[in-house]
C-alpha cells in the first residue's frame, strides 16, 4: 500500500494533474471472539474501552483499505481521493466495515 497515496480530500487542489477513474471499495465482516464477547459484557458493567472490540475494529479497517487498494491497483491508480470508512452491525457480534473512495491517477 505504500505505493498508493491515500487522501481523505473529496478532491486536489488545481495545481494537480490527475484522472479520475471511478468509485474503489473493500469490505469485510469481521466476527468477535467469543472470548472477548464475554470481557466486552463485564466492561458494559464497569465501564471503559473495549480493547477487544478496538483491536477488531482497525484490523477490519486494515483489511477493507487493502482490499480498496488492490481495486484500486486494477484500475491503474496510483492514488485514491475521498477515502472514507463506514461500520454497520450485520448481525449479533459480526460488524462490516467499507472502505470507499475515488481512484484517481495523479500525473
Amino acid at each position: 500500500m505504500s505505493d498508493m497515496k491515500l487522501i481523505s480530500a473529496d478532491y486536489l487542489p488545481s495545481n494537480y494533474n490527475y484522472e479520475l477513474l471511478g468509485l474503489v471499495k473493500g469490505n469485510v465482516a469481521q466476527a468477535k471472539h467469543i472470548g472477548k464477547d464475554l470481557l466486552a459484557g463485564l466492561k458494559n458493567i464497569v465501564g471503559g474501552e473495549v480493547e477487544g472490540y478496538t483491536e477488531m475494529l482497525n484490523e477490519a479497517r486494515g483489511i477493507a483499505t487493502k482490499r480498496m487498494v488492490e481495486e484500486a491497483k486494477k484500475l491503474g491508480a496510483n492514488a485514491v481521493i475521498g477515502v472514507k470508512y463506514s461500520s454497520s452491525s450485520v448481525m449479533e457480534g459480526t460488524t462490516e466495515v467499507i472502505a470507499y473512495g475515488t481512484a484517481i491517477i495523479i500525473k
